[in-house]
């Protein structure tokens, strides 16, 4: 009998973790606040008596974006080839579709061929290999199933690449984009930071500096690719909210100043206003990809400036690589993956700010 697991249950998911692990366990804390945190949904199979769990299957749900993730499944040997883990994961599918998403994605261990024929079974797909991923440096292997009919099948057009500090989202976006371009122009953290010393603002709210759109684009000019800048900001006032001391803002105008004089003198594209999302969606099927300014707000809670790569588009759906990994939520490289974002919830986050600031960066490959 499938139900949803209640804090009653806690010694014997405890059991069952252990009994079918031996590293990469769920810890009675973990299973505690997963079981109390509204964005995870968490089912057990109980035997007829009421009186033993035989698994359970453990979904988390990521905010902004109607993407799943089977965090954690699990059969007691006792009972394995009596059907529980094929019902125990299509409970876990009607949970996620319940919750409007429209792909559940999950890793296993690469040895584990019982479970990887489960998922191929299925309707599973693999479409990342994670090395060394599991605490005993096994090897993880990523796969999704299509939740909608909308799901593009096969969207490999651009790399990911994360993020490998805190304010580097602007850098790390730019590179999946250039990298779609030129496959020679291999993204690393070297790059990366040099990237960010080249298009930084200096100053960002509270910590390092973030990259607004003028850097990002001049970056991608000297790297041979064509770049357009899309905003709403007038002259240079962007970013300046976002910090409270009269001098940083002055040295963020003056930054953003020297920028525009630099973007001028090169005749790089600068528009005044906003693009659409017809329009973005014409510009990546004709073979440019869109860099897109967003507030971190709606996927994170975070009051900050937050850049994501599109890597295409469907009848509802924009699709994005956010080069963020959350790891304080249990998010893996998985969960950031041509993220699918609801076209009106896109719409509604790719901006930033008390004056709703907007920012696109546009890149393409020189003629």
């Amino acid at each position: 009998m499938l139900r949803p697991a209640t804090l009653s249950d806690l010694d014997q998911l405890v059991a069952i973790e252990n009994r079918c692990f031996d590293t990469d366990r769920l810890s009675r804390r973990s299973f505690r606040r997963m079981l109390s945190k509204a964005k995870a949904s968490m089912i057990v199979d109980e035997d007829i008596a009421g009186a033993r769990l035989r698994g359970y299957a453990l979904v988390l749900f990521h905010a902004g974006t109607p993407l799943a993730r089977l965090y954690s499944f699990a059969t007691e040997p006792d009972y394995r080839g009596q059907g529980i883990g094929m019902r125990l994961l299509e409970a876990a599918e009607q949970a996620a579709r319940e919750r409007d998403c429209v792909a559940l994605r999950l890793e296993l261990r690469r040895d584990n061929e019982a479970a990887l024929r489960l998922y191929e079974r299925h309707g599973y797909r693999q479409f990342d290999i994670q090395e060394a991923y599991y605490e005993d440096h096994m090897d993880a292997i990523r796969m999704e199933k299509s939740l909608a009919p909308s799901l593009p099948g096969d969207m490999n057009v651009v790399p990911y690449y994360q993020q490998t500090l805190e304010f580097t989202c602007g850098p790390a976006a730019l590179l999946m984009a250039m990298h779609a371009l030129d496959p020679k122009l291999a993204p690393n953290r070297k790059l990366e930071l040099r990237i960010w010393r080249e298009a930084t603002t200096v100053y960002m709210t509270s910590g390092h500096g973030g990259c607004g759109p003028y850097g990002l684009a001049l970056s991608a000019h000297h790297r041979g690719f064509g770049a357009e800048v899309w905003t709403n900001a007038p002259d240079s006032s962007l970013f300046v909210d976002s910090v409270r001391d009269e001098g940083k803002k002055e040295v963020i105008r003056l930054v953003q100043e020297d920028f525009l004089d630099e973007i001028q003198t090169l005749r790089i594209p600068v528009h005044d206003g906003t693009i659409s999302l017809y329009e973005l969606e014409d510009a990546f099927n004709a073979g440019s990809i869109p860099v897109v300014l967003i507030s971190s707000w709606r996927i994170y809670q975070r009051r900050a400036p937050h850049w994501v790569v599109i890597t295409g588009f469907d009848e509802r759906f924009v699709y994005v690589h956010d080069p963020f990994v959350d790891h304080d939520e249990n998010k893996a490289r998985i969960d950031s993956i041509n993220m699918p974002i609801l076209k009106r919830e896109f719409a509604g986050m790719a901006r930033y700010g008390r004056n709703a600031q907007r920012a696109v960066v546009l890149i393409s490959p020189l003629p």
